[in-house]
């Protein structure tokens, strides 16, 4: 079960990756400010388009499997190492030498 939601885990985080650097950024127009302009400059933007959609669902997607992994993770299935090692004490300094007079 963990595997399984590694490689979708994994997989999704590749599918954001690319969907991310497929889209155009929103100051992407602002070369054509002297000209003319295609959107206004970092104002409202029109309907979404489909690879910001794509961009949510995988987020989404992305967000549920972290959690999931964590929760699996959460309940450890052997003994913890963290919580069984004794604690080692560490080793004394020599005491300083005084001076007799």
């Amino acid at each position: 079960m963990t595997t399984l939601i590694t490689v979708v885990h994994v997989l999704t985080c590749v599918l954001i990756v690319v969907a991310v650097l497929l889209q155009s950024g929103k100051g992407a127009e602002t070369g054509v400010m002297i000209g003319g302009s295609s959107q206004s400059l970092f104002g409202a933007r029109g309907a979404s388009s489909f690879l910001s959609k794509v961009t949510v669902v995988l987020a989404t997607l992305f967000m549920v499997t972290s959690l999931s992994l964590s929760l699996i993770r959460q309940s450890p299935v052997g003994p913890s190492l963290l919580l069984n090692s004794p604690l080692k004490s560490l080793p004394s300094a020599p005491a300083p030498k005084t001076k007799t007079p």
